[in-house]
């Protein structure tokens, strides 16, 4: 089992920053790929970011790049999400997950079906 805690979240006014963290009890192999998720109310989740392990190569959802940066503390176990020039679009609930599995699966196309374990979120509100 994997726990995965976010924090981070917050408020902001359009053209504001936030960093978001994301603490993993463990992780039991060595190869995965770590990503940030994002749902607002009546959409579905989808990816905004995601980082591979051995890598460390990071993938990024168009409408995020240039604004926003993945990084990985391993020696920590933590994820890092620094969201600038935040938009009102940004608003939703985000998610960082973990998949284990080749570095091939960690991109913006790999359905959110394949990640193996989930935190509960932190809200991000973006007001403009």
């Amino acid at each position: 089992q994997v726990q995965l805690v976010e924090s981070g979240g917050g408020s902001v006014q359009a053209g504001g920053s936030l960093r978001l963290s994301c603490a993993a009890s463990r992780y039991t192999s060595s190869s995965y790929c770590v990503g940030w998720f994002r749902q607002a109310p009546g959409k579905e989740r989808e990816g905004v970011s995601t980082i591979y392990s051995g890598t460390g190569s990071p993938n990024y959802a168009d409408s995020v790049k240039g604004r926003f940066t993945i990084s990985q503390d391993n020696t920590e176990n933590t994820l890092f999400l620094q969201m600038n020039n935040l938009k009102p679009e940004d608003t939703a609930m985000y998610y960082c997950a973990v998949g284990f599995g080749p570095d091939r699966l960690c991109t913006m196309v790999t359905g959110v079906g394949w990640y193996n374990y989930w935190g509960q979120g932190t809200q991000v509100t973006v007001s403009s």
